[in-house]
């Protein structure tokens, strides 16, 4: 009977390993997620968090910018008269009667 090796990443596969799954992220079509992981690999104080911290700040990314990409479709979609609006530009002073 042969023993199986368990993997262990040294440094040079490790930068291997995170292309192969940046781009099977991307592939799955989580690119918020895959933005994520690669500013976390840039960051150094995100190793002292656990596993399931930094995975749930990959997944609230995610989240995040899905729900982002669908608000800005649905503005396009929306076709307003005047898209870059905002409720605090709105002039109610007693003048205009509002």
């Amino acid at each position: 009977m042969t023993s199986v090796k368990p993997i262990n990443p040294t440094a040079s596969t490790l930068p291997m390993m995170m292309h192969t799954t940046l781009n099977q992220l991307r592939s799955l079509r989580l690119e918020s997620m895959a933005q994520a992981l690669e500013q976390q690999l840039t960051q150094s104080g995100l190793s002292a968090m656990s596993f399931e911290e930094r995975f749930a700040l990959l997944v609230d990314r995610e989240v995040h910018g899905r729900q982002d990409r669908r608000c800005a479709r649905l503005l396009k979609l929306a076709r307003l008269k005047y898209p870059q609006a905002a409720i605090e530009d709105l002039d109610s002073r007693a003048g205009r009667g509002l």
